[in-house]
């Protein structure tokens, strides 16, 4: 995360930072990169090379909220042939891995309730029980009311202004952009999505395949309830990157969790198996 007033460049492999102090850090330890301040200035040669390492770039408006990110036209050596195979993905089976993707959201959001000792638990898992394929009765959205009522009070509304919607907000735009670098690394479109398809949005498919992994943001703003929203909550979100989750019983940073976990989407939609995906887990 780059805060205040600052120029980067390239040198030998290396991103340098330059504002009161000079900082390198080789690229290969870097997977996102926040351009928080709008006092920074970057050399199109750096620009360049993060593109071709995949290396996400954000930034950040004169409020330090996201706005943008850098997108890479070629992603893959063959994304031309992955295009077309995800134009023509059935709908029977996009219909599926939404289903289950929904199913895996609600499931987690169950799973850190019950963490919480709250009732409203059980009634999730009702809904997990209840669900038909592409959520015809909108199971995902009944589960959300309960699910946020249950967490921050009977009140609260993900549509008002207050530092948790703002906090919430700002660990989304993060998990988001770091999805949508994973499916433009595997070869394809992230404006075709298999249930969000808004014209206006052209990150529909990552509005997807994000689902999951929002409840790591929404464990971290609960346990620190934010009453205000400014720099240091930021970086308790975007080090939720560097939390430790499982998957195939092994330990993974989140942000290689997200990594295998749309590759494994992908499998599934190619082979027509939704066995195939992967998910991670929270020793909560």
């Amino acid at each position: 995360m780059i805060s205040s007033c600052a120029k980067l460049d390239l040198k030998l492999d290396y991103i340098v930072v330059r504002s009161e102090i000079t900082t390198k850090i080789h690229l290969s330890e870097i997977s996102l990169l926040l351009i928080e301040s709008t006092a920074v200035s970057m050399t199109t040669s750096l620009l360049c090379e993060l593109s071709k390492r995949k290396i996400k770039v954000v930034f950040c408006d004169e409020k330090r909220n996201p706005f943008g990110e850098l997108v890479s036209y070629y992603g893959s050596h063959d994304t031309s042939a992955k295009i077309r195979k995800q134009i023509i993905w059935p709908q029977e089976i996009k219909d599926c891995v939404w289903t289950e993707i929904v199913a895996q959201k609600i499931r987690k959001q169950a799973e850190l309730l019950h963490y919480l000792g709250k009732s409203e638990a059980n009634l999730l898992e009702q809904y997990i029980g209840e669900l038909q394929i592409r959520d015809k009765t909108n199971r995902e959205g009944h589960a959300a009311k309960v699910y946020f009522n249950a967490l921050f009070g009977m009140s609260f509304t993900r549509s008002m202004e207050h530092p948790i919607n703002a906090a919430l907000n700002y660990g989304y735009a993060i998990i988001l952009s770091l999805v949508s670098r994973e499916i433009v690394a595997n070869g394809y479109l992230t404006q075709i999505g298999l249930f969000h398809d808004n014209m206006f949005n052209q990150f529909n498919l990552a509005s997807d395949l994000m689902e999951p992994f929002r409840i790591l943001i929404d464990k971290k703003v609960y346990e620190f309830q934010p009453d205000k929203f400014e720099h240091e909550e930021k970086m308790i979100l975007v080090n939720v990157l560097n939390q430790e989750v499982v998957m195939d019983n092994k330990t993974q940073y989140v942000s290689n969790a997200i990594k295998i976990y749309c590759k494994s989407i992908f499998d599934a939609l190619n082979e027509n198996d939704v066995s195939l995906i992967r998910y991670y887990r929270d020793e909560l």
